[in-house]
């Protein structure tokens, strides 16, 4: 692995490629590639190929995917089911076939069974039922990770699947349509604290555990994951770590300095339970996440503050 290896990292103007994209450059990087939705629509098969053929890439760092919370994949099954599979099958078959040295792929804690043990072990994987409001999503991780295993045991690539929790941070998704949780609540407090400390509403009954990981710790394992050739193909990354939706809640109020009344409708899903990851697999390899929460969600609220002004809703 040299400094001025090319490194295609897909995704790079999201909250996770961007953070990635700014690790590498801190750690010394220097040929790093992106391409805007625009400039190569990695749904397109063709277009995917004839990149690959003309920028040769040695690295590939999958960070680009559908994302949204409930709502969204609730209202939108096929897209995140399809868009996804393709996204993801054209750069692994790609990165396959023009014989890139190390892919690194990107999912989401949601491949895991609804009612998994916890924390969250690698092994759990196809071991039961999903979470219906999110399994479009999760099918399609699913099948880009055995996707790299099967390119790992049957060509012996050094591709490897990275699982993250729950993300946070700078360039998140505040749009109160498609975003996750924590900007949500960010963005909700925010709102009502500017409207007289009105009363926020929360979905569900707030008792859902869940765990948190501030998106430079993703991207930090992700350098460490290029930087050390991982002995297996699947690896959980969070901090170990978890806290009730209502125990969210009143931090992320705290930090924005709302003072009005939290109300919860219990009409609303709550979806899991609990999703804690286990992470000592990759802590055994020698990383662990840094950030804490609540040092995490005072530097989300402060990116928020600097660049509400260029927010868009997102139309789906």
């Amino acid at each position: 692995m040299n400094k001025d290896s090319k490194i295609y990292i897909a995704g790079h103007r999201g909250m996770v490629g961007s953070a990635i994209w700014r690790a590498l450059e801190n750690s010394g990087y220097s040929n790093l590639v992106g391409r805007t939705s625009k400039e190569l629509d990695l749904r397109d098969q063709k277009a995917v190929t004839l990149f690959f053929k003309e920028e040769k890439p040695e690295i590939v760092i999958d960070a680009a995917a559908r994302v949204g919370g409930i709502l969204a994949n609730n209202d939108y099954p096929y897209q995140f089911l399809m868009e996804n599979l393709q996204i993801q099958n054209n750069l692994i078959d790609g990165a396959h076939k023009f014989d890139v040295s190390k892919f690194i792929f990107l999912g989401s804690s949601c491949i895991y069974p609804k009612f998994a043990p916890q924390p969250l072990k690698e092994e759990y994987l196809l071991t039961d039922s999903l979470e219906p409001t999110n399994e479009w999503y999760a099918i399609a991780k699913i099948a880009g990770v055995k996707a790299c295993e099967a390119i790992r045991k049957q060509f012996g690539k050094d591709f490897v699947s990275l699982m993250p929790t729950n993300l946070y941070g700078p360039f998140d998704n505040f749009d109160l349509k498609t975003s996750h949780v924590l900007p949500a609540m960010i963005r909700k407090f925010h709102d009502a604290k500017n409207n007289g400390n009105a009363p926020v509403t929360l979905w569900g009954s707030g008792s859902p555990m869940r765990e948190f990981l501030y998106v430079e710790d993703l991207a930090d394992a992700v350098v460490y994951a290029l930087e050390n050739k991982l002995p297996e193909n699947l690896y959980n990354i969070g901090t170990g770590r978890d806290i009730t939706i209502k125990e969210l809640a009143e931090a992320i109020q705290k930090i924005v300095g709302h003072e009005g009344e939290i109300q919860w409708d219990s009409t609303k899903p709550d979806g899991t339970p609990r999703k804690l990851m286990n992470v000592d697999k990759m802590r055994d390899q020698g990383w662990k996440a840094s950030i804490s929460l609540s040092d995490g969600i005072a530097l989300t609220y402060e990116w928020f503050l600097q660049n509400q002004e260029s927010f868009k809703e997102v139309k789906l």
